[in-house]
């Protein structure tokens, strides 16, 4: 293939082909300018790089489907689209980052409860358990031992041991009148009480 007599259809239907000469032309025709598109957008070098190695990759992994009339918007399109994902992505990740930062040791002493009375009043509740759901509760919520071990310990599969579990913070959560935000969070409590 002689790239210069090559226009941009043709290297679209070349690369449509599997024509993989096409497709380096493409990448050293189009990088810097898709990249400065992705930089201008983020004003992130390493992020505006791994998007445009995105958008090369896609293409090339998707070339048999496509219908490009003009490969500079075509691949523009792509780099913005490849952008605001990337953005989302990033926007939900400091989303989660932030909810998880707010229960942290600080939000669970705002509930000016004594850990040693809290975890008194979970040991009390769990006590009126039947008993395998209380000691599956007991070994593995106040004891730390794995769900494995206790299961084993106590000859029963390791499912019906997560049953009992389940079972145990449903009622427990249910007895202190607690969303399961806030069952959350005593659940910590409880676990730094023993600290």
């Amino acid at each position: 293939m002689n790239a210069v007599t090559v226009d941009d259809n043709g290297l679209a239907i070349l690369l449509k082909n599997g024509d993989a000469t096409a497709f380096t032309e493409i990448y050293n025709c189009y990088w810097d300018k898709l990249y400065y598109i992705a930089y201008k957008l983020l004003k992130d070098t390493n992020a505006a790089e791994e998007i445009v190695q995105d958008v090369f990759l896609n293409l090339w992994k998707n070339k048999e489907g496509l219908e490009i009339q003009s490969l500079t918007s075509y691949l523009a399109a792509m780099t913005r689209y490849s952008v605001f994902h990337y953005l989302a992505k990033e926007k939900k990740s400091r989303v989660k980052e932030e909810k998880l930062g707010q229960i942290n040791e600080g939000a669970v002493a705002d509930f000016n409860v004594d850990h040693k009375i809290l975890l008194q009043i979970v040991t009390e509740l769990s006590n009126k358990l039947p008993e395998k759901c209380r000691l599956v509760f007991q070994y593995n919520k106040l004891h730390d031992q794995p769900l494995s071990e206790v299961a084993r310990n106590l000859n029963i599969s390791q499912k019906t041991a997560e049953g009992h579990l389940t079972k145990a913070l449903r009622v427990i959560r249910d007895s202190l009148g607690a969303t399961p935000g806030e069952f959350l969070l005593l659940m910590i409590a409880v676990m730094m009480s023993k600290k």
